[in-house]
């Protein structure tokens, strides 16, 4: 808990007491450090660990080494129920209960070449826990963190912070860590990529996990704004299955591939089943994989990696999940002519889809020298985005990024240059009312959401990495 006054730290504790078994009080985040701390953790539930952490070591307040000193040794209250998350470099200054001390190190720049001997020089005081918190830039860095746990029989905390250390938290205690850190809510994070505690044990299942947990998850750069992990995981706990679906952040797909999914080259032991793909590795990733799908083949996008004994096999479930919602559209039967807006894999889905239902698809792009390839491929037209007018089409689609993240506020076109269509669809579910729909309605055109697209296509996925189908 990080909170600057104590009426407001006492309050929010409350609160955490429902998803916490320990809560950490981060003391540094206080204006001031109450006189009657000793008073005031007595009216705690649970055990609490007491944080005093200076500014360079990821605290909120500049505190020198001996006003650090002088707060362990005189002012921080002792007792069954509490534990002293202590830095390395006091603890041989100290004399505490042993017994109840966590001794950590934090890297905010990176995963450091002396890593084990980080870890090594930590092992050599009498601390119950060791702690090691450091940044992690791609998702492989989660290797070496994980790796702590396999170095002796000493508690461990391995924390790999930042979105693409998210894996270090919510498996870490499956493989032994001592705990794992979960914040209040989104607002009070004290960490990055903190998940929230609610999150850990409610959508991530976090203590049901163990050695034997089917893990899948999403690849690609961004993924945490995805729902991809609330689908499913209540699938999983739907059909009562050991499973977790987490989102994985890559950038160096070679790296991720070779050193952590590839039965034949990975270097961490995890029962992980299967991927899904999105931006902006559908089409890199596929000359990586053992065996394509024909689908796969013909649209030249992979979204879905199922992993069968030693191989890495590649689907499109994309094309199937995108017609779906088309179909149950009535006032669709009669389209024979289709815009798609942008030229990534989930576009090359679309127009594979499209021509199977014999609509003719026109390709329409900014810069028509990188769409021009995805034209030829498929034999269609392609055309300038600016000067577009889709009065003659019947369906419009948007597969660009415009309209979420850092484009939230944007759309691809404007009302006026859909005039006239019958139905926009809009592949972006979140957020579930784009800009570019906005438009669309203004216009007088019927429109689909990307959600439902999502979910046609999750349901496959998961079919392919459990063998069930989910209702």
């Amino acid at each position: 808990m990080c909170e600057r006054e104590v009426n407001a730290l006492h309050n929010a504790c409350e609160r955490a007491v429902e998803w916490a078994d320990l809560i950490e009080l981060r003391l540094d985040c206080l204006e001031s450090t109450p006189e009657n701390l000793t008073e005031i953790l007595q009216n705690f539930s649970v055990p609490v660990i007491l944080t005093f952490r200076p500014s360079e070591q990821g605290g909120h307040r500049k505190l020198s080494r001996e006003e650090r000193l002088k707060f362990w040794n005189n002012v921080a209250p002792r007792g069954e129920q509490i534990w002293w998350d202590v830095e390395g470099d006091l603890a041989h200054e100290l004399s505490p209960d042993w017994s109840r001390v966590i001794v950590c190190h934090h890297d905010f720049n990176g995963v450091p070449d002396d890593l084990n001997d980080i870890y090594k020089r930590l092992a050599v005081t009498p601390a119950k826990v060791i702690k090691i918190a450091v940044q992690a830039h791609d998702i492989t860095d989660c290797i070496p963190v994980l790796q702590l746990l396999d170095l002796d029989d000493r508690e461990v905390i391995p924390i790999a912070m930042g979105n693409a250390g998210v894996a270090t938290r919510v498996l870490g205690p499956s493989r032994g860590a001592f705990l794992t850190y979960g914040s209040l809510d989104d607002e009070s994070t004290t960490a990055p990529g903190q998940l929230t505690a609610r999150n850990l044990r409610s959508l991530y299942n976090l203590d049901k996990i163990d050695r034997d947990t089917i893990v899948c998850g999403l690849i690609g750069l961004p993924v945490m704004h995805s729902v991809s992990p609330q689908i499913h995981n209540d699938w999983f706990a739907a059909e009562g299955l050991n499973g977790v679906y987490l989102p994985f952040e890559v950038k160096d797909l070679d790296e991720f591939l070779r050193r952590m999914v590839h039965p034949r080259t990975r270097e961490l032991s995890w029962n992980l089943r299967g991927l899904s793909v999105t931006a902006p590795h559908k089409q890199t990733v596929m000359k990586y994989l053992d065996w394509l799908n024909p689908a796969a083949q013909e649209i030249g996008a992979v979204n879905t990696i199922a992993i069968k004994r030693d191989r890495l096999l590649g689907f499109n479930t994309d094309a199937t999940g995108f017609i779906n919602p088309l179909l149950r559209k009535s006032s669709l039967w009669n389209s024979r002519r289709a815009a798609i807006i942008g030229a990534g894999g989930a576009a090359r889905a679309a127009v594979w889809a499209l021509q199977k239902l014999n609509i003719v698809t026109t390709i329409f792009a900014r810069d028509l020298d990188k769409a021009q390839p995805l034209a030829t491929t498929f034999g269609v037209n392609c055309e300038p985005l600016a000067s577009a007018s889709f009065r003659d089409y019947d369906l419009v689609v948007n597969t660009t990024p415009l309209g979420s993240g850092t484009h939230i506020d944007q759309s691809p076109v404007t009302c006026e240059q859909l005039n006239g269509v019958s139905c926009a669809y809009d592949l972006i579910y979140n957020p579930a009312d784009t800009r570019f729909l906005r438009e669309a309605r203004k216009a007088g055109c019927d429109t689909i959401g990307g959600l439902e697209m999502l979910v046609a296509q999750a349901r496959i996925q998961f079919e392919l990495w459990t063998g069930r189908r989910p209702g």
